[in-house]
């Protein structure tokens, strides 16, 4: 099985990397610049591609003919909490966290749309229950809240436009999982997080097109 999974340099990416080479499925590990812990990987399985999806450039590296499955984990939280209250937020912070999060899977899947469609493959988009409005309970936390609501949608239309092909999409909630992102407070550990999302993705046709999951199988509300 051909795997791609952008975001792999760290936390949940890098652990989605390790599962799957696990699985001896080829992963196509992106990263943006430093290869971060996948310069430790030593497999025959692992393929390197250099991918910076807040542009519109083409991956440096060599891409599979089909992909059964596209993992779209590269995002950002941007500012930190204090940087996103009603008050400090900016519109240059909300764009660059939404083109990252949000615009970044929808580039990641026009360029490897064709090779999806070959394979009848999967694409797994990891938003955040942060993105739920019907989970906000607390506020705050603009971008990262509206950019992750945006994927959903994004990951749903995907749904619609690439079932006809035999694609099949689905959003999922990896948990508040403990990595660097969460500044290690999470409560789930990387390995609970990924296997569960892996899970998932192995039961899509489970699951109506689009859902919205989290990495215990069950639906988010949005």
């Amino acid at each position: 099985m051909n795997v791609l999974i952008t975001g792999a340099t760290r936390g949940i990416g890098a652990g989605f990397v390790r599962h799957y080479l696990s699985k001896e499925c080829h992963v196509w590990a992106c990263f943006r610049s430093d290869m971060g812990e996948l310069a430790s990987i030593k497999s025959d399985y692992l393929h390197l591609l250099c991918w910076d999806v807040a542009t519109d450039s083409e991956p440096k590296g060599e891409l599979p003919g089909k992909i059964d499955l596209l993992i779209n984990n590269a995002g950002i939280y941007g500012p930190g909490k204090d940087g996103q209250t009603l008050e400090n937020v900016t519109a240059e912070a909300m764009l660059e966290v939404f083109n990252i999060d949000c615009i970044g899977p929808l580039r990641v899947v026009k360029q490897l749309k064709e090779r999806l469609v070959m394979a009848k493959g999967v694409v797994a988009n990891i938003s955040s229950k942060m993105g739920s409005s019907g989970d906000n309970g607390s506020g705050g936390t603009y971008a990262y809240r509206a950019a992750k609501a945006g994927l959903v949608i994004v990951s749903k239309s995907m749904a619609v436009d690439l079932g006809g092909a035999g694609v099949r999409v689905i959003t999922l909630h990896p948990g508040w999982v403990m990595t660097d992102m969460t500044h290690q407070t999470g409560l789930v550990d990387i390995e609970t997080s990924v296997s569960g999302m892996s899970s998932v993705i192995e039961h899509v046709d489970e699951y109506e097109a689009g859902s919205f999951i989290a990495f215990d199988g069950k639906a988010v509300p949005y």
